[in-house]
This record gives C-alpha cells, sequence and structure tokens, in this order.
C-alpha cells in the first residue's frame, strides 16, 4: 500500500492508497497538527499510531514538505524505519511531467506542483486551484496542464487570529454561516464578514485569473481543496468542483511516475 503525506504550514495530511493506476483507491486518509519542532522518532511513532494495524503494509511513500523544518526531520524518519520501502520526496528535480511556466521554477512549492498534476488528470481541461490552507493559493493550469503561476491571499484562520488579536472588543467566533450577510451582533458581523468577504476575494481572484487564462472561453474548471474549503465552498459562485484529497492523489501519481 501506498502512503502520501502532504506536511503543511498548519496540518499534515496522511492518505493510504491501495492499488494502482486507475484501480487505485483511498482506503483511509489522517490529519495531525504540524509542529515545526517535531522531531523524526516523533513523527514516526504519530504515523504509526494514526496508521494502526495498516502500519506493517506500507509498501512505498510519497511526501511533500513545505515546512523546511520538518521536510529535514521526514527525512530522517524515512530513513531510518522505512529504509526498505520504495520513497518519493516532492522536490525540485523530480520527474512529475508538469512544465512549470514561471520565472523561478525552484520557487514553486510541491504542494502546487502536485495539486497541478492531480487536478489536469482528473479533468484535463485548464483548471484554476483554489488552495484552502494556511494561505489561500490560486493557482492557474493552462490547457496542455502547465503551471502557469497565481496568487497567494492570507488563509481564514491567519485573518481571523490577526483580527481578534488587533482589535480589543473582538474575538474568534465560530466559522458557520450567519443568518444573514447584515449581522445583528458582533458575532454574526464577524461572521459574515469572515465567510461572504472570503468568498467574494476567490470570486474576484477567479474571475480575474480565468479572463486572463482563456478570454476567449474555453472551459475552465475551478476546483477547491485544503482544510477550510468547505466554509465557503457553498457561498461561493466559481468554484465547480470540490476534490478534498486533490494534495494525495498527485503525490500518489508522482510516485507512479518515478517507480514504474
Amino acid at each position: 500500500m501506498l502512503l502520501t503525506i502532504d506536511v503543511g504550514n498548519t496540518n499534515i495530511v496522511l492518505g493510504l492508497y491501495r492499488g494502482r493506476g486507475d484501480e487505485a483507491e483511498l482506503v483511509r486518509d489522517w490529519r495531525m497538527r504540524t509542529d515545526a519542532r517535531i522531531t523524526a522518532d516523533e513523527l514516526a511513532l504519530t504515523m504509526r499510531g494514526l496508521l494502526g494495524p495498516h502500519a506493517d503494509l506500507v509498501s512505498g511513500i510519497s511526501a511533500l514538505s513545505t515546512v523546511p523544518a520538518v521536510l529535514r526531520e521526514l527525512r530522517v524518519m524515512l530513513d531510518r524505519y522505512y529504509p526498505a520501502v520504495p520513497k518519493i520526496v516532492v522536490e525540485p528535480g523530480v520527474r512529475t511531467g508538469v512544465a512549470l511556466l514561471v520565472d523561478n521554477p525552484k520557487e514553486v512549492g510541491g504542494d502546487r506542483l502536485v495539486n497541478t498534476l492531480a487536478a489536469y488528470h482528473l479533468f484535463g481541461t485548464a483548471c484554476v486551484v483554489v488552495d484552502f490552507g494556511t494561505s489561500t493559493n490560486v493557482d492557474a493550469i493552462s490547457p496542455r496542464g502547465e503551471f502557469l503561476g497565481g496568487a497567494f491571499a492570507p488563509g481564514i484562520e491567519i485573518s481571523v487570529d490577526a483580527l481578534a488579536a488587533r482589535a480589543a472588543a473582538l474575538r474568534k467566533v465560530e466559522l458557520v454561516r450567519p443568518r444573514s450577510v447584515i449581522g445583528k451582533s458582533t458575532v454574526e458581523c464577524l461572521q459574515s464578514g469572515i465567510l461572504f468577504g472570503f468568498a467574494g476575494q476567490v470570486d474576484g481572484l477567479v474571475n480575474r485569473i480565468v479572463r486572463e487564462l482563456a478570454p476567449e472561453g474555453p472551459p475552465v474548471t475551478v476546483i477547491a481543496t485544503g482544510g477550510l474549503a468547505p466554509l465557503v465552498l457553498s457561498e461561493s459562485e466559481t468554484i465547480t468542483e470540490h476534490v478534498p484529497e486533490l494534495t494525495l492523489l498527485g503525490l500518489r501519481l508522482v510516485y507512479e511516475r518515478n517507480t514504474r
């Protein structure tokens, strides 16, 4: 079974796949908090606890990390605890088949790269991928599957934390849909600004990217992924697809390209 590991700034997401190619199936996925101070031994122990009875069935590993400190410990963990298991760590030089049409390809994070691969694999059209994580990443993919670049915006949780920290009369609130856009209490005002404000931000960025990407109107698939995507999905006017496991799928595809 293939273990996929996506280390983000906020969470580490694990996915376990059975089979290869079109017959591959995501058996389970898990989510754990990212700690930049975690050691290789702690990482291995936590992962093994989550995998449970599946831990001894891992026959391949595909991983990425956007946190340099954790990437170092991830490499140590893979070498120490899985020495005989074939493994791929997504980084510059790893074969993905994705052309990077940007000024400095080495700056492109592994998560954006595998999301591009997975999105084009699923839909085969020009795509915009909106990844709702620590930051909100809006990335453009050409009709030929090339990565064209994109836009970054502060993530939902970062913005909420900053607002609560800098405004004495405001506080963190539950991120749910308020009764109306016009809030009738401090809590509803915050919820309205967060939920509808971020939906409007995403729609504005997506519409501008689509006008540049496909000015003559060929189909563009707009895909949402990331842990916070469900908060905005029902309010967005531009998102057409929700693929929670997009990054894990991309990791599987990269592994298969490099281990045939």
